[in-house]
């Protein structure tokens, strides 16, 4: 199961320099890091791998389907699953008709939907909260609904784009707990600016920057990278030894 970028090239409007031009990348298996600073393109990929954005140029493909394709979009939107930097809550609706809606606007019917949410709530341990309104929950518990949302149509690849910002030390050490305990057969992609959420829980680390990738391997070769000075901060010098600036 694999999501591909396939010689993209994009902008936000046309007389802009592009994000990217001419980028290919093919999401790895298992669970991966995307590092890179603020305006890397590190969202814009996310979106654009979500169908929220299409490129000018290329495709993006997973499996069979290119989401160009208007007979292949629902089915690459459900296969696809997206969770944005910013997650928010329908007045109105409580934790668990949030999250059903959610799949329904995927394609799955009402009961599916239903039965899916509550499902997806168990996973992202928010079952004992599916009857309050998500207006009133806090923001990492507003975060697990966003979640709850991907995983509520059993997409095959998921695409998180900075889950953890704004979040506490300790609501983020439980929202990477809850990637932990994800069925290894996802492919599931984490965003970030911030070296310090890159844990062991991670296959592969990429480090993208101005539009392309400078980096691509594991996290033991990334962390090889570092100078062996200071072990403290073996991710920070490592990514500096890519990104540039000082150690």
């Amino acid at each position: 199961m694999t999501l591909c970028f396939q010689d993209i090239t994009f902008r936000y409007r046309r007389w802009s320099p592009p994000i990217f031009n001419g980028f290919s990348w093919e999401v790895p298996p298992g669970k991966t890091v995307l590092l890179g600073p603020n305006g890397a393109g590190k969202s814009t990929l996310l979106s654009l791998g979500a169908d929220a954005l299409r490129p000018s140029q290329g495709q993006v493909c997973f499996e069979t389907l290119d989401s160009r394709h208007r007979r292949d979009r629902a089915a690459y939107r459900r296969a696809v699953g997206w969770m944005p930097q910013q997650i928010r809550a329908v007045p109105g609706l409580t934790a668990h008709e949030q999250v059903a809606y959610a799949a329904w606007l995927k394609g799955l019917d009402t009961k599916q939907a239903w039965q899916s949410a509550v499902v997806a709530l168990e996973q992202v341990a928010l079952a004992d909260l599916a009857t309050q309104k998500t207006t009133t929950l806090s923001g990492g518990q507003l975060r697990r609904v966003g979640l709850a949302q991907v995983l509520s149509h059993q997409a095959q690849v998921l695409l998180l784009d900075e889950p953890t910002v704004g979040l506490d030390p300790a609501q983020r050490a439980r929202f990477r707990d809850l990637l932990v305990a994800l069925p290894s057969d996802y492919a599931v992609v984490v965003s970030t600016h911030q070296v310090d959420d890159l844990s062991d829980l991670f296959d592969t680390v990429v480090v993208l920057d101005q539009g392309q990738i400078k980096f691509s391997g594991s996290v033991a070769a990334f962390m090889d990278l570092a100078p062996t000075s200071a072990p403290e901060r073996q991710a920070e010098l490592a990514y500096a030894q890519i990104i540039g600036g000082a150690g």
